[in-house]
């Protein structure tokens, strides 16, 4: 009988409030209902090995006693296909996951070892016309503001929804 491997892990950036319930009123009111099982939420790697759970977590200890939290710039609106969602821009954040990706390069699938272009989504998997019609909407007034990153949080996949495995706060 062979064992299951653990579940993969998923490590996103966390939001300041403010920012994280914006975003989330986007998502429930954008996103479709049925398909929507999680938060507003910036991914930085989708597929970490569940496997490698404990040296993850300690080194996300590590990484994050080395930064303070930081400004992220919501850039723009942006038309994804089948879903509409904000780009983000951050020297800071690159700096971060970079340094997270050459320890991890060995555990990265392909889609987390090609570049990184930091998003959050408020609609996905609905069609074209929808999406730019939304895309239409939110862009007509929009102006780039500034939101904050203030840690990081490890997730479960659990084929839907996600798990929290914890959360790793920026030192101040």
């Amino acid at each position: 009988m062979t064992e299951l491997s653990p579940a993969p892990l998923i490590l996103t950036l966390a939001l300041d409030p403010e920012s994280q319930a914006h975003f989330n009123a986007l998502r429930r009111a954008h996103f479709p209902p049925k398909r929507n099982y999680l938060d507003a939420h910036v991914t930085l790697f989708h597929h970490l090995p569940g496997s490698e759970e404990a040296a993850i977590t300690a080194r996300l200890r590590e990484v994050t006693a080395t930064y303070v939290p930081f400004s992220l710039r919501v850039s723009e609106v942006w038309m994804m296909g089948r879903g509409v969602a904000y780009r983000l821009a951050s020297d800071e954040a690159q700096r971060l996951r970079a340094e997270l990706a050459t320890g991890w390069s060995a555990w990265l699938t392909p889609q987390d070892a090609q570049g990184w272009r930091p998003h959050i989504t408020v609609q996905n998997r609905v069609s074209p016309a929808d999406a730019q019609a939304l895309q239409a909407i939110l862009s007509r007034d929009f102006t780039p503001f500034p939101i904050t990153a203030t840690g990081l949080t490890l997730w479960r996949y659990l084929g839907g929804p996600w798990e929290k495995v914890g959360s790793f706060i920026l030192s101040s």
